[in-house]
């Protein structure tokens, strides 16, 4: 199975790219993961350039959103919201309307934050998003709260909390299998 990871920081070693690295190293057995780099390259979705011809990094997405078996949404928390590179992808993949890239997708919402919430408000934010654009989404999303505490030189060594990620993409699993 292929794993599209979408991950909302732009920032090279923020703690979401640390975790996003992570769920790359910790996908279970069957299940391959990417991480999608062009993020930072979409235009903000307009409907104006949603046509029979998109921009090229338009194009690129749709396509790699397409050939992904599932996708897993990795975004940092911004005012109680998804990060807008999350929130512009997931528009761009919605669309057009009832057959866009996500649609009928299993997901799985993760978040790493430095507040001791996990980035819970951008994570019900990205389910719900996932969920209008046509995703299934699984209902238990992951939060990494504190996470200035948990990551070391790299890696998520909480163990409570490894194992919380592996539950999560497990959900993953199970949906693709159902």
């Amino acid at each position: 199975m292929n794993v599209l990871i979408l991950l909302g920081s732009l920032r090279a070693d923020s703690f979401n790219a640390l975790l996003a690295r992570e769920l790359v190293e910790m996908m279970p057995e069957g299940m391959t993961a990417s991480i999608y780099d062009g993020l930072g390259e979409l235009p903000h979705y307009n409907e104006e350039l949603d046509g029979e011809v998109v921009p090229a990094p338009v194009a690129a997405f749709r396509g790699a959103a397409d050939r992904a078996d599932a996708v897993v949404v990795v975004t940092p928390e911004y005012n109680g919201a998804v990060s807008s590179v999350i929130k512009n992808a997931l528009d761009w993949g919605s669309r057009p309307y009832g057959v866009g890239a996500l649609k009928g997708k299993p997901a799985v919402v993760f978040s790493a934050t430095g507040s001791p919430r996990g980035g819970e408000w951008a994570r019900e934010n990205a389910a719900r998003i996932l969920t209008v654009a046509g995703a299934e989404v699984a209902e238990d999303t992951v939060g990494i709260p504190s996470a200035y505490e948990v990551f070391t030189d790299g890696k998520l060594t909480d163990s409570h909390l490894r194992n919380r990620v592996a539950e999560g993409l497990a959900q993953l699993n199970v949906s693709l299998n159902a």
